[in-house]
This record gives C-alpha cells, sequence and structure tokens, in this order.
C-alpha cells in the first residue's frame, strides 16, 4: 500500500456492547463507552497460552465509571470463560486506558504491566505532586496568555483524573522499548513513543503482522500533543513526529488496532497524512505571528476552528503551545516574555526551516 493510498478498513463495524470481534488469530476487540467526546475506547484480549493453560492478557481499561464496570461484569461471566487474566497491560497513563488498571488487577488476581514513566505519571498525576497540579497548569498557561476569565472557569475543573481514575495499582511489571513479550506462541515487541504521553507503549507482533498502536496511530484523528506544566518548555510535537516515523519501519499491510476509530491498514499512509496536517497547523502558526508577537491564548483559534469548552479549551492550549514550541526551536518563531510576564511568538527574521 502506497503512502498516497487510502485506508483499508477491514472491519466496517465495532463489536456490540459486551461483545468481542476477532481481529486477528488470538486477538479479541471489545468496545467500552466513554464519558466525553470521544466516545469510546477499543480494548484488547490476547489470548495467552492454549490448552489447560490457556489464559488471558488485557490491554487497557477503561475509565472506572459504572457503565464501563458492567460491561466488564458482562465479559467476566461469557468472554474470559473463566480463564485466569495474567496481566493488565496498560498503553499509557491517559484515564480511558488506565481507569480500571487497579480494579482489574484486584479482581482479577493480574499483573499490572506498564512502562515506568507512564506508571509513576499516574501516581503523580492522582496525587497532584511534581508540577502535576490545577495550580501549575493554570500557571502555565497564564504564562502564555490565558485571561483572566478563562483561567477562573478552567479552575473550577479541579482533579478530573481521580474521578476517573479512584485507585491505582502500588506495584507493577516494567516493560521496555525493544522488549518482547510472549503471550502463548507468539511475541508483541513494544514501542515506546513520546509527544502525546511520556512513555506511551504500542506493541507488534511480528508473527501476525498487528500493531496494538494505542493512542499514538490513531485513523481519523491527530492524538493530542500538548506543553505541560511538568516540562514548560518542552518541545513535544518534535518528539511525536520523530516517534511515528517508526511505524514506516512496519510491513505496509500490518493491521493497525488503534484506541479510537475502526482497525485499519495503512500505518505508512496515516504517518504521512499526520505529518502533513502537521504541517500545514505549522505553516498557518507561523503566518499568524508575521505582523506582531501573539500568545498561544491569541492563537488558539488559528488550531481550532471552533467553540471551545473549557475541557477542550485545557488541551488546546496546551496542544497550541507545543506548536508554537517547535516552530521557536525550529529557529522559525521568536520567543518574547513581555513586561506582563507573558510568553509572545513573532516571526524570525531569518528562519530556519525544519523538516517536520
Amino acid at each position: 500500500m502506497s503512502e498516497t493510498a487510502p485506508l483499508d478498513y477491514p472491519f466496517r463495524d465495532p463489536p456490540a456492547p459486551g461483545a468481542t470481534l476477532e481481529v486477528a488469530p488470538g486477538v479479541h476487540w471489545l468496545r467500552m463507552p466513554l464519558p466525553f467526546q470521544l466516545e469510546h475506547i477499543n480494548l484488547w484480549l490476547l489470548e495467552d497460552g492454549a490448552g489447560p493453560q490457556a489464559g488471558w492478557t488485557i490491554v487497557d481499561c477503561g475509565v472506572a465509571d459504572d457503565s464501563t464496570r458492567a460491561l466488564w461484569e458482562r465479559h467476566f461471566a461469557t468472554t474470559l470463560r473463566a480463564r485466569p487474566v495474567r496481566r493488565v497491560v496498560v498503553t499509557h497513563f491517559h484515564p480511558d486506558h488506565a481507569g480500571n488498571a487497579a480494579w482489574l488487577c484486584e479482581r482479577l488476581g493480574a499483573e499490572l504491566w506498564m512502562t515506568q514513566a507512564e506508571y509513576l505519571t499516574a501516581h503523580a498525576v492522582r496525587n497532584g505532586i511534581a508540577g502535576y497540579t490545577a495550580q501549575a497548569t493554570l500557571a502555565l498557561f497564564r504564562a502564555n496568555g490565558l485571561d483572566d476569565a478563562r483561567q477562573k472557569a478552567m479552575s473550577a475543573r479541579g482533579n478530573a483524573y481521580v474521578g476517573y481514575v479512584p485507585d491505582f495499582p502500588l506495584s507493577f511489571h516494567r516493560y521496555m522499548d525493544g522488549e518482547r513479550i510472549a503471550l502463548g506462541s507468539r511475541r508483541w515487541r513494544v514501542m515506546a513513543g513520546y509527544g502525546h504521553a511520556p512513555e506511551h507503549a504500542s506493541l507488534y507482533c511480528e508473527q501476525s503482522k498487528v500493531l496494538i498502536s494505542g493512542d499514538m496511530l490513531l485513523p481519523r484523528i491527530s492524538p493530542n500533543v500538548s506543553v505541560w506544566a511538568v516540562d514548560p518548555l518542552g518541545n513535544p510535537l518534535k518528539l511525536f513526529l520523530e516517534s511515528i516515523e517508526r511505524y514506516r519501519l512496519l510491513p505496509s499491510d500490518a493491521l493497525v488496532l488503534p484506541s479510537h476509530g475502526l482497525p485499519f491498514r495503512g500505518a505508512h499512509a496515516r504517518v504521512a497524512e499526520l505529518a502533513a496536517h502537521h504541517r500545514a497547523r505549522l505553516a498557518e502558526l507561523e503566518a499568524a505571528c508575521s505582523d506582531l508577537p501573539r500568545s498561544a491564548n491569541d492563537l488558539v483559534e488559528v488550531l481550532f476552528r471552533r467553540k471551545l469548552d473549557v475541557h477542550q479549551l485545557f488541551f488546546a492550549m496546551g496542544e497550541t503551545i507545543a506548536h508554537l514550541h517547535y516552530l521557536h526551536y525550529s529557529g522559525r518563531l521568536e520567543r518574547e516574555i513581555g513586561a506582563d510576564g507573558v510568553a509572545r511568538f513573532a516571526r524570525a527574521v531569518q528562519p530556519l526551516r525544519a523538516i517536520a
């Protein structure tokens, strides 16, 4: 499949609530609802072994709400068929992926498997420590121009993460980039990715040519890539674009199992689309800074051309800052701190062009 060919969707309909669909040998797709705009998350059950020793590995968990746990109860009674769940793999710390990790591990006697950065970040966000606080986030956004009215509205959110992740395991099994996880007769290679989360883990099975991509490679939307208070001068968009380039090394016909949307073939084409998307957004921001210096707050509407609620604005601010930082570090925009303490960006006098 060429990089200009449309994506191929071999499964046109998702599994019904409480049901599964086998999308590759030993790989089962289930879907859970979400109480926000994305509406759903895809989760995966991997057969672990055969015969009397057969068990399961769960990949990602859904948020910890009543509707999701009711669906899990149905799967306990039917899909799992009383076979043991040996591990719960969480691709990254975001609540739709990690929300039920503690509940599932305790209920099923399973181990939690994660990368270390994602595990520690989940605890830091839950406990509001190490820069993961509402106050630190508002300070970052204030330093990037967020006005008083929007700050006040955003401060009322509190720690939304705790509502979706009410508990989290106190120990875990660490896996790292390049490590291979044996599940029955198949091995899955860990592919760490950066920018969307600190140390996101995708899983690739060479034998089946199947990639569980998590949020790093989605068929319809670009995952959020934001600067956050814990790393206020970071360049996560550069990390993200470099990370997804690794998917071009996989077979062009690999089946991609994303966390949102439908399974698809065409990873190379999708990487090219995402790179082009961000190039276009970067060019628009650069042009918007050509006449006078502008803050991230001034430029949110350049990237997001629709009315945003408070929840959406939270992520839009972080993503706008990320794009501005990319342009700054690549020499295309200059960053200036005004007398009011706000960072503003202006087109560089002699810009250096970066390949995005």
